[in-house]
């Protein structure tokens, strides 16, 4: 069985559809949203080679930037959250 990490996703993308499409694909990956443009979630080896692709090819030429990164079990549950209705 293949490992699965942590991982989070965050992007900073200046056009409307290349950032919902970029939404779109995290969710279908099964990452949750936490942030407008920052989803988390578990992904097996095969999903993390295949996300950085997926979403390369969504961004193409499109101004912006994407960051996946993979977090151990000990730095996810030291991670803080802070919120404010």
């Amino acid at each position: 069985m293949q490992q699965e990490l942590r991982t989070l996703v965050m992007y900073d993308i200046e056009s409307d559809k290349v950032r919902y499409r970029v939404s779109e694909a995290c969710l279908d990956f099964g990452l949750e949203r936490i942030q407008f443009s920052v989803f988390r979630g578990k992904l097996n080896r095969n999903k993390r080679e295949e996300l950085p692709m997926r979403l390369s090819n969504i961004l193409a030429d499109e101004a912006g930037k994407i960051l996946i990164q993979p977090m151990c079990e000990d730095d996810f549950r030291s991670a803080l959250e802070l919120t404010r209705a």
